[in-house]
């Protein structure tokens, strides 16, 4: 079974455009475990992941662009200290505030340069993220790493978590490729290429296969060496 055999979702032609849903996560989690049995274990044993969405829109690639390189935990502080001071948050907001508001808020010299080049995109009209939901994953990809600041991975995880889109792979996160690492009991955490290979056999479920392996990473009971990301 496919996506598109599940009832409520996209037919075969907009299927890599539906959003993942309730039912769709779930019935991607059962193929997955049916198939792998290492997905499978970690399924018995955690349960389903949370669906992790995010609103669409700037602020939510404000808040990805945060993450960068640095723990989920001091982002979401920069990003509430942010919302402090500019909500709701918009491309004109964020723009009014001066160097010394987002340093106070968490925000980089080089963060205050891709947060403003992105507010900037997008109030000139030059990024309009309401039309990224009629493009495929690739051509989402394409529009978004076209502007400073937004790499592969950024790109990937608004396509995951904003655009909840099934077969979104991020390859070069660290926190995934160390659950792939353990999960997959590799001698090294992989490479994005070697993230890559591996999950082929997870297609169309990737961003599934993400989920669970996300839990897994986050689960208190694993005594491995966590990397940094």
């Amino acid at each position: 079974m496919t996506i598109a055999d599940i009832p409520g979702a996209a037919r075969p032609h907009q299927a890599h455009l539906a959003p993942l849903t309730d039912e769709t996560l779930a019935h991607g989690l059962r193929d997955l475990a049916n198939r792998d049995p290492d997905l499978a274990q970690i399924l018995t044993e955690l349960g389903p992941p949370p669906m992790w969405a995010r609103p669409p829109g700037f602020p939510t690639l404000i808040h990805i662009i945060l993450e960068q390189q640095v723990s989920l935990a001091s982002a979401r502080a920069a990003y509430e200290r942010l919302l402090a001071i500019a909500a709701p948050l918009t491309p004109a907001r964020f723009l009014a505030l001066d160097d010394a508001a987002l340093k106070t808020a968490g925000f980089s010299r080089q963060k205050t340069v891709y947060g403003r080049h992105l507010a900037a995109a997008v109030e000139e009209g030059r990024l309009d993220l309401d039309a990224l939901h009629d493009l495929d994953d690739a051509a989402v990809r394409a529009e978004l790493i076209a502007h400073k600041g937004i790499g592969p991975w950024t790109a990937d995880i608004y396509l995951l978590m904003a655009l909840r889109r099934p077969d979104v792979w991020p390859s070069g996160d660290l926190a995934l490729a160390g659950a792939v690492q353990n999960v997959k009991r590799l001698p090294a955490r992989p490479t994005p290429a070697e993230m890559d290979a591996i999950s082929a056999a997870w297609r169309p479920w990737r961003a599934v296969a993400a989920r669970l392996l996300w839990r897994h990473y986050l689960n208190p009971k694993r005594t491995e060496d966590q990397p940094n990301g």
